[in-house]
């Protein structure tokens, strides 16, 4: 029986680095427990396939950079996300193709690069955390998933999971370049209405401002929410949140349609994602797309913007269905 190794020891555990799968963890929102699960399930899904992965096997998200960490064991890797500039042994490694590791070598991160916020690390046989609920997430506001809860630290050991495939005759796999995510720092994001959109709850100007405007992604985002900037136009049809409270965003509580969910808290729009509350009381003007949820997590806080784009529920499947042929084998080379 194959049991997992202590093959992964912390060195420096970086500004927030967790162990997420994906689509996370899903059918408990009624009890109050959001999925969790990678911020960009693209990145993790390449990082999986080049190392021979299921594409929702659970990898490192590496979060802003710093991170380091010893390899206690042969093994193949990939690296996908921004680029944070990773070296093996102090030599540089190419994202979006797989490489083989031996025991004892170093990887280490620098900083998030000029497009998108977190890089990915892929291994063969996946991190092997225990499945909580149905997954391995981290879920940092629950404390529950992933390694103990919590976010890594200097110290702590990882094991790995049986790989899928025999390491001997592994061949190096790469990205096909036209397959690789466009990063950008202006985020198009496709999204449809609702749930409390135009015209009850937000005017014509108001869902037009939140369609048209470029939205700057503020400092105070976390992995629960993405605050973006305060709207400087009165975005409301109602004078009031009625029997529900004084501002008009107020609305009597409801369930959040997480991950994707634009909030209206106040004046303040707030991308609801990944460990975000799955209910509350305020409004919902609209929802990012499945297929474009990856995007919200290479977002950088305090630097970059996102501009949502109108979409129809039939061009949000269409979507779907496309971004899974992408996050198949039919990618790589």
């Amino acid at each position: 029986m194959w049991e997992g190794r202590k093959m992964l020891k912390v060195i420096n555990s970086g500004v927030e680095t967790v162990v997420e799968d994906w689509p996370g963890r899903i059918g408990y929102l009624d009890n109050g427990m959001a999925a969790s699960g990678a911020f960009d399930n693209v990145a993790l899904g390449f990082a999986n396939l080049l190392v021979g992965n299921p594409v929702n096997e659970a990898g490192i998200e590496i979060a802003g950079g710093y991170f380091e960490a010893e390899f206690g064991v042969d093994t193949v890797i990939a690296v996908t996300g921004t680029d944070m500039k990773p070296t093996l042994n102090d030599q540089p490694i190419r994202l979006w193709e797989s490489m083989k590791v031996k025991k004892g070598d170093v990887i280490k991160f620098s900083y998030f690069g000029q497009f998108g916020f977190r890089s990915y690390l892929g291994v063969a046989g996946g991190i092997d955390v225990p499945v909580y609920l149905g997954s391995k997430s981290t879920c940092i506001f629950g404390s529950y998933g992933g390694f103990q809860g919590r976010k890594l630290q200097e110290g702590d050991v990882l094991k790995f999971g049986k790989p899928a495939v025999s390491l001997k005759g592994y061949k190096e796999r790469k990205v096909k370049k036209e397959r690789i995510p466009k990063y950008e720092t202006e985020w198009h994001m496709r999204a449809i209405p609702g749930m409390n959109a135009y015209p009850d709850y937000v005017s014509k100007e108001g869902m037009d401002y939140l369609f048209e405007h470029a939205h700057k992604i503020q400092h105070s985002s976390n992995r629960s929410a993405y605050r973006l900037e305060a709207s400087k136009i009165n975005l409301f049809t109602r004078k009031d949140g009625g029997v529900a409270g004084s501002h008009p965003s107020n609305v009597l509580d409801h369930a959040y349609a997480i991950p994707g969910a634009l909030n209206i808290c106040g004046d303040t729009p707030i991308l609801l994602i990944a460990d975000g509350p799955t209910l509350g009381g305020y409004l919902c003007a609209l929802s990012v797309i499945y297929a474009d949820l990856w995007k919200i997590g290479q977002g950088t806080p305090g630097r970059d913007f996102v501009r949502f784009v109108y979409c129809t529920p039939e061009e949000a499947v269409k979507a779907r269905k496309e971004q899974k042929e992408l996050l198949s084998t039919k990618s790589l080379i």
